[in-house]
């Protein structure tokens, strides 16, 4: 076949889909025009709990309760180069930004919560909560 040959079997395929695009257009005007057409009820899309009867004014917090949040305890912090980091070894001491006895902070999924300090609770460590960060300074910290 010569380029000539293709480029024309090219403009009969555009003729096609033009005039297939004009039936399409046709068939979707037929339809709206119907006067007898009847609307789907699909009543497992409709939402009565009781949450959305009484307006929405008291969110269903069940839905949230057993989400995993991870929680952490920070001793402290501090920055060292590679240098430093690649030279430690077992016994090796790092200083962190803390003093010893101060309150360790509590941290939801890297968001400050609280501070505490350190308990034994049957041989485990544990955590008692000394100061809780309310929501309004959680809230101005995020700005």
């Amino acid at each position: 076949m010569s380029d000539e040959d293709d480029i024309l079997n090219d403009m009969d395929g555009e003729v096609d889909q033009d005039s297939m695009a004009d039936d399409w257009a046709a068939a979707m005007e037929e339809q709206v025009g119907q006067d007898g057409l009847a609307t789907a009820e699909l009543d497992e899309l409709i939402d009565d709990s009781p949450t959305r009867r009484q307006g929405g004014d008291n969110p269903d917090l069940d839905v949230i309760l057993d989400i995993p949040v991870q929680i952490s305890m920070v001793v402290g912090a501090t920055q060292i180069n590679i240098r430093n980091l690649l030279q430690l070894n077992q016994g090796s001491v790092i200083e962190l930004d803390r003093l010893a006895g101060e309150p360790l902070d509590v941290m939801v999924n890297n968001t400050l919560i609280a501070h505490g300090e350190v308990v034994v609770v049957n041989e485990k460590f544990g955590i008692r909560l000394t100061d809780v960060v309310s929501a309004a300074e959680r809230i101005r910290k995020l700005g």
